[in-house]
């Protein structure tokens, strides 16, 4: 099982940026797909970013040009660098993991292993 913990949410007013880590057992391998999704109050939880094996990422289209997913593998971190940030970015976000060389999209029942969560508020 993977441990993983989230940080850097926090609230900031639109237009502004945050960067969220999260950070991974050392146990993972690099074999892992490694994802962010959120939920936001009275929505379902939403894939936001995701990052396979090869590097490979992809990205819902309301965060496209907008939030980058990376990770630092020698750091065990999973990063989302998110610029521009909209009221609408509102909500928790959680990183999550699944032990597949390629992102199985977003769907959360995909993914195995979840963090805990971070807040992340967008004021207008």
């Amino acid at each position: 099982q993977v441990q993983l913990v989230e940080s850097g949410g926090g609230s900031v007013q639109a237009g502004g940026s945050l960067r969220l880590s999260c950070a991974y057992s050392r146990y993972t391998t690099n074999n892992y797909c490694l994802a962010w999704f959120r939920r936001a109050p009275g929505k379902e939880r939403e894939g936001v970013a995701s990052i396979d094996l090869f590097g490979t990422t992809d990205y819902v289209d309301s965060v496209k040009g907008r939030f980058t997913i990376s990770k630092d593998h020698s750091k065990n971190t999973l990063f989302l660098q998110m610029n521009s940030l909209k009221p609408e970015d509102t909500a928790m976000y959680y990183c999550a993991a699944v032990g597949l060389h390629r992102c199985p999209g977003f769907s959360a029942d995909e993914y195995r292993d979840w963090g805990q969560g971070t807040q992340v508020t967008v004021s207008s």
